[in-house]
């Protein structure tokens, strides 16, 4: 389901708690150019190596971010759910994905066209650093993830 107004029965994108301390005038600018996203279980928000064009802001469900190992198949690195992002691979270049996002159950989120969104924070700066310091901590903590998954799988 893609609809082009950023709510979702009665939730708004300016309700996430991702974007709740954020500058107002770059929380409508993102709820002007989100759509509503609802997947289904075991299908891909995000795909290694494809173009990383949009950032997620789940509302509900489950989302499980894997990495292809030779050893396995998949690994989950970790698991997102309400009121987490998903994506920030969009932020730098060559913006591809690096990690495939699967369903683990129904799950909506808020998907904001990145393209436009590094427009806005290109264009304020101030926004843009503001932005940033929200997402930082999320970009942190997915790295300490990966490590200790590296360190459960290659031994300390």
């Amino acid at each position: 389901m893609n609809r082009n107004h950023a709510s979702r029965d009665g939730v708004r994108l300016a309700d996430h708690p991702f974007v709740k301390d954020l500058p107002a005038a770059l929380v409508a600018s993102m709820s002007r150019i989100a759509v509503e996203r609802s997947f289904e279980t075991g299908e891909l928000l995000l795909r290694e190596g494809e173009p990383a064009r949009e950032f997620l802001l789940i509302v509900d469900g489950k989302v499980a971010l894997e990495v292809a190992t030779p050893e396995r198949p998949r690994l989950t690195i970790q698991t997102v759910g309400p009121g987490e992002v998903l994506g920030w691979s969009w932020l730098t270049f060559p913006y591809h994905w690096r990690l495939d996002a699967r369903a683990l159950k129904p799950t909506h989120a808020f998907s904001v066209d990145s393209d436009r969104l590094r427009t806005f924070l290109n264009e304020d700066p101030a926004n843009g650093f503001q932005f940033l310091l929200h997402l930082l901590p999320v970009i942190a903590q997915r790295l300490e993830n990966t490590q200790f998954q590296l360190l459960d799988v290659h031994g300390s």
